[in-house]
């Protein structure tokens, strides 16, 4: 917002402990990702009982977590929305035609993923005209890296990302799930391989995906373009076709970005 947006609001529709908790969140930094009741009093300027109950409200939002000896902590929630808001504007502007042509051409939902620091994220999407559509990924939405057609891209390309993700244990999500860290790496050499993923319900049950990378001018993968949508409707010579149409869509978009 700036400062001639905020002349054109009204005091009396403002609501003070809303603006309080903001200040409240604003005082996490990455070099201060923890603090304590006292810290936040300091830099808020407000008493220790006001700051203890926005605290307790925001925790139970979801917003703030408690940390370790008394502290307190952002949860994934703020960023997630901030990692929508954040993400590359001209990226989203130049993947607008791309995800119509996709859910138009196949009527299934074509989204835009980026990498996120626990998944992948969707900031954007269409929808097609199927009656049947998964409304399950949302814009916001954080998919685990190794389910999934579009995170599993994003992995497959990102030595750093493979480093760090696989080296956790990882949940099932359906039956379908690749768990084994052997069975998840020839996956990932097959995508870099082929230049594109197919997910067959290892995501959501019955619902089948196909994503491409979206390479930027430094050749760096960037974002995902993905077709989701009934995975019945992903077989045979349709699927052919939308292997074709996501990954020529996620070349179109590569060029648009310097690539």
């Amino acid at each position: 917002m700036n400062p001639d947006d905020q002349e054109d609001i009204d005091p009396k529709n403002l609501v003070g402990s809303v603006l309080k908790a903001c200040q409240l969140m604003e005082c996490f930094t990455r070099e201060n990702p923890s603090l304590t009741l006292t810290d936040l009093t300091s830099a808020t300027g407000m008493n220790k009982t006001t700051v203890h109950r926005l605290a307790a409200t925001l925790i139970r939002a979801g917003w703030l977590a408690r940390g370790d000896g008394a502290t307190y902590r952002l949860t994934m929630r703020p960023f997630r929305v901030g990692a929508v808001a954040l993400a590359d504007l001209s990226l989203r502007n130049e993947a607008e035609p791309f995800l119509r042509h996709l859910a138009d051409r196949f009527g299934d939902t074509a989204y835009l993923m980026i990498p996120g620091l626990e998944g992948a994220i969707c900031v954007d999407l269409r929808q097609g005209n199927n009656p049947v559509s998964v409304n399950t990924v949302g814009v916001g939405t954080v998919l685990p890296y190794h389910t999934a057609a579009g995170p599993v891209v994003l992995l497959a390309y990102s030595d750093e990302l493979r480093e760090r993700w696989l080296g956790r244990d990882l949940d099932p999500y359906t039956s379908h799930t690749l768990t084994d860290i052997r069975e998840i790496g020839e996956r990932l050499d097959g995508v870099v391989r082929d230049g594109y993923a197919i997910s067959e319900e290892d995501y959501l049950y019955g619902v089948g995906a196909v994503a491409a990378p979206v390479r930027d001018a430094q050749d760096d993968v960037v974002a995902t373009l993905s077709l989701g949508g009934v995975n019945a409707g992903f077989r045979g010579r349709r699927l052919l076709e939308i292997i074709e149409e996501v990954t020529s869509a996620a070349r179109g978009l590569s060029t648009r970005l310097g690539h």
